[in-house]
């Protein structure tokens, strides 16, 4: 049995203040605690399982401290609307601002605040490589239970970093090319950029801000054929990126 403040701690973790003050996150699901214990054992503090979820992986059992619970203690501690019968306290990770931007694209995002669509956004740039997304703080956090679920453990291997985009973007539109998705810009379609390439994805219904694009190199389009008014940004982003790392 938990005691009532490890419950009351654990179900804080569901909100940004608290993951801030205690410097961790809520991770669920047994693939991605599997990840964590073969790859970033280092970041992982404390583990709780159900016995049936135990048996059915028995790999979890090679984190030293895993505490065996009953699933009606499980749902108590879970973010999720069905658990999984598995959920993991870990360290966040920290990352320092790069001086100069060295990798071939990165991402910039401008308030994504659908924690779903962030999710996808960096499991997104993971399969395509991108070690970088620099988000303004209007973004949903990205230790958001909902996104680190999205993330499918991509979570763990991309960089994400928290700034005022408008005093980045100044800082290294010099040493990168800066791109902007929008509804008027270039098609991909002959495309030429000079690399590395930041890439500036906006608000899921405003777009990127007025101000930002002030500062773009290009803005670019994804040309459509049918007739819906836009693209989810995740989508854009997956297609965009498809291309991008193609030239």
């Amino acid at each position: 049995m938990l005691t009532k403040n490890k419950v009351k701690y654990l179900q804080s973790l569901g909100q940004k203040k608290y993951r801030n003050e205690y410097g961790v996150f809520l991770a669920e699901g047994p693939k991605m605690i599997l990840e964590v214990i073969e790859h970033y054992n280092h970041l992982l503090q404390e583990l709780y399982v159900t016995a049936e979820t135990l048996a059915a992986n028995p790999g979890l059992g090679r984190f030293n401290e895993v505490i065996v619970i009953d699933f009606a203690i499980l749902e108590k501690i879970s973010q999720l609307t069905t658990p999984s019968g598995v959920v993991a306290v870990i360290k966040k990770t920290i990352y320092e601002l790069p001086p100069v931007i060295t990798e071939k694209i990165s991402l910039a995002l401008d308030t994504i605040q659908d924690p779903g669509n962030l999710g996808t956004i960096i499991r997104t740039a993971d399969w395509f490589g991108v070690k970088d997304i620099f988000c303004n703080p209007a973004c949903a956090d990205c230790y958001n239970p909902k996104v680190v679920q999205a993330t499918m453990g991509s979570i763990l291997r991309v960089r994400i970093h928290y700034t005022p985009l408008d005093e980045f973007i100044n800082r290294h539109k010099a040493d990168c090319s800066i791109l902007a998705a929008t509804l008027h810009g270039e098609p991909l379609s002959g495309l030429k950029i000079n690399f590395p390439a930041l890439l500036l994805m906006g608000n899921e219904s405003q777009g990127v801000s007025e101000a930002l694009l002030q500062q773009v190199t290009t803005q670019v389009t994804i040309p459509g054929f049918g007739t819906a008014e836009s693209l989810n940004v995740s989508v854009a982003t997956g297609i965009l990126l498809s291309h991008l790392v193609s030239i």
